[in-house]
């Protein structure tokens, strides 16, 4: 699509957009002026329930019923999207303009192989007869580097993995060459690895189709990493536009800071520093804010915020700011951010033991093992983090410590008792020892029951509180923990925010004044300010209880920041285990160099890393290569030795280890060879994964 005629690729002029509820409506998007340029990637921010999707239904004509566009136009390539018939819109969606979904698995077709799906948008807007769309399928799987594209196209979606399921759904919106490409949260929720695979694989994308992009997203670093230029958007408003790179090194607004400061940057430890996150909350649909949407939450309001609407300021360079005090931005200070001593000091002592722990999924048709092998200890007062890749092990483990499902062989014991039996059979003292925090609280909380009655029914069963007034008292105190108003003690989960339930949550988890939490991926779910809250919580109430966390993540900047001691899982196994300090400093795995890698911050803005790549994905469980399992994908391959030995427990400094042929000295030489700020030198090694042959 050309721009010689000076026309926007998308042209967004004072949209205004709001929901009924009841019969009353309620102001969603509020007069958002926006423009995306031929073959420009655009990336919109901010936090959930701000209106970043809504806007992406709005361009592709997808709003629900109880959608009012109140006013303003939306133009595409000079046309008017709102004015679009039916049939017109069915020609240009998928022909002229597409969407990638943030759930892949909720977007394909669970009944149809993905080769139909392709070719079934081949047939449609090409007019392809069966064969030809079906080969134009394979050669786009193809395009979007999909290992072994023939069995993927026979295969169900079921059968794929998260990063294949998100390439195919990329495929399917390149396939007919769309002049603009909505990405709605592509990467939230993948591996780090997949999460680089995939920003890779649009990146190229973008040099061979000429696509504009709106890249949706709530990582600051993906979208500094993958677009031109961002907008911020907040309540329904756009608050801050201009180059990515500015304006992530050098915000305008108060809001977009506060986001940034809720990141963990690359070297900042618990122990030193607290996280920064934003207070209050988004302003409920419908509210009535005379003045600056953001002045509630602002650490530099003034009266002049709450009664007097900003206008959109220019500052320069294409800039936009709407906040009547942006000069002032880079002055505010932070936050309490001194970390806190615990007041419960560790004394060392080792709380879990966990030896030769086997997990086995027994089938009619197979045998997987899914946990083989693995033996590390936490420490009293220690949070150990547990990273890999999905498929690696980390949750069936903390299935196994937390007594959902048996352990098939070997020993956890919990201050010398036994821990590898069933929760069911596991004595009261056991179970009150041992809570688990899952990533979605909707589902391990009983929606009919008010919070109250959950946190009551918690201090009898594992407090064995019997007295009600004391199950009251008990239970003010939890909410006080987790910063839980009184107020919401009287509702039901359905009616709290992702955060508040997240909240009710760890104060059950703690009803019982657990020795051990499990924690599996808490906060992975959450926005950067409610993550950055919740993490703050874990370790206020891990320093006034002096309890332990076993901590399962896919995000090292999160591990890195509040681990003391880290184990990588890869195929069911431990690969590397020691301080946190030691495992992400040379020499570590080779899985853990490219899981290092692959992380997006927004240091690699200013610093990028080299991107060690892994080739293909992971071997299944079922049938686990032999010798190293890693062999099949490793950028530091050596040949007949890996394929065919186990590799021996290579010892680093003290306390840690890694499994690999390669001796410490060797490997960290070989890793600091390829580290630097050099993007020439991204994914040196000394042998491609493709090379490294099957198991």
């Amino acid at each position: 699509m050309s721009d010689a005629n000076g026309l926007a690729a998308v042209g967004i002029e004072e949209l205004t957009i709001s929901y009924l509820r009841r019969g009353r409506p309620l102001r969603v998007i509020e007069e958002l002026t926006l423009s995306i340029r031929p073959g420009e990637a655009y990336g919109l921010v901010g936090e959930s329930g701000c209106g970043k999707s809504t806007v992406a239904m709005a361009l592709m004509r997808y709003l629900p019923q109880n959608a009012v566009v109140n006013s303003g136009r939306i133009t595409f390539a000079g046309e008017d999207l709102l004015r679009a018939d039916e049939a017109t819109l069915r020609r240009w969606r998928g022909s002229r303009m597409a969407m990638v979904y943030q759930d892949p698995a909720s977007a394909l077709n669970p009944s149809m192989r993905v080769g139909a799906q392709i070719a079934e948008v081949y047939r449609q807007h090409r007019g392809m007869d069966k064969t030809a769309a079906f080969e134009e399928a394979g050669a786009m799987l193809e395009k979007v580097r999909i290992t072994d594209p023939g069995k993927v196209l026979r295969r169900y979606p079921h059968e794929l993995s998260g990063g294949q399921q998100q390439r195919v759904m990329i495929a399917m919106a390149l396939s007919t060459d769309p002049e603009l490409l909505v990405l709605d949260e592509p990467t939230t929720g993948l591996d780090a690895t997949v999460e680089a695979e995939v920003l890779d694989l649009v990146e190229q994308l973008r040099s061979d189709f000429d696509a504009s992009i709106l890249f949706i997203s709530h990582n600051l670093a993906v979208v500094g990493r993958v677009c031109e230029r961002a907008g911020v958007l907040y309540a329904g408003r756009l608050i801050e536009e201009g180059p990515s790179d500015e304006l992530l090194r050098q915000p305008r607004h108060p809001y977009t800071l506060g986001l940034l400061r809720c990141v963990p940057r690359r070297g900042m430890r618990k122990d030193v520093l607290r996280l920064d996150p934003i207070p209050g909350s988004l302003p409920p649909l419908g509210a009535n804010l005379p003045g600056c949407v953001y002045a509630p939450r602002c650490p530099i309001a003034r009266e002049r915020c709450h009664v007097e609407p900003p206008p959109p300021y220019g500052t320069g360079n294409g800039r936009i700011s709407r906040c009547h005090y942006h000069n002032e931005v880079s002055e505010i200070p932070p936050g309490e951010q001194e970390a806190k001593p615990p007041s419960l000091p560790s004394d060392g002592a080792v709380l879990l033991r966990v030896e030769d722990l086997v997990k086995t999924y027994e089938s009619s048709r197979s045998s997987v093992q899914a946990v083989a092998g693995v033996s590390f200890e936490v420490r009293r007062g220690e949070v150990f983090g547990l990273v890999g890749e999905s498929g690696s092990g980390k949750t069936s483990l903390a299935r196994c410590l937390s007594g959902l499902v048996d352990v098939s062989a070997g020993d956890v014991t919990l201050e010398g008792f036994k821990l590898s039996v069933r929760e069911h059979r596991r004595n009261a003292e056991l179970r009150r020892k041992v809570q688990m925090i899952f990533q979605n609280p909707d589902t391990s909380l009983n929606p009919r029951h008010s919070i109250r009655r959950i946190l009551g029914r918690a201090l009898r069963l594992l407090a064995g509180v019997k007295s009600g007034s004391e199950r009251e008292r008990l239970s003010l105190e939890l909410a006080s923990s987790v910063r839980l108003e009184p107020r919401y003690l009287e509702v039901r989960p359905p009616a709290l925010s992702g955060g508040l339930k997240q909240r009710v949550a760890i104060a059950r988890a703690f009803a019982g004044e657990p020795a051990l939490v499990l924690c599996d991926e808490p906060v992975s779910a959450l926005d950067v300010s409610v993550q950055a809250a919740i993490l703050n919580l874990l370790l206020d109430v891990q320093t006034d209880r002096g309890v332990s966390y076993l901590f399962i993540s896919h995000d090292l900047n999160i591990v890195r920041y509040l681990a003391d001691s880290i184990g990588v899982m890869y195929l069911g196994q431990l690969v590397d285990v020691g301080p946190a300090g030691a495992v992400f400093e040379p020499p570590h795995h080779p899985y853990t160099e490219a899981l290092l890698s692959a992380m997006t911050t927004l240091e690699d803005l200013d610093d990028p890393r080299p991107h060690v790549k892994l080739g293909g994905a992971m071997p299944s469980p079922s049938e686990p290569p032999s010798g190293c399992r890693f062999h099949t994908r490793c950028p530091r391959f050596l040949g007949d030795v890996c394929r065919e030995e186990a590799p021996p427990w290579q010892q680093d400094v003290e306390g840690h280890q890694y499994r690999c042929h390669i001796p410490p000295g060797e490997l960290r030489e070989l890793q600091r060879a390829t580290e630097g700020p050099s993007n020439e030198r991204r994914g040196a090694a000394p042998r491609l994964p493709e090379e490294n042959g099957k198991q």
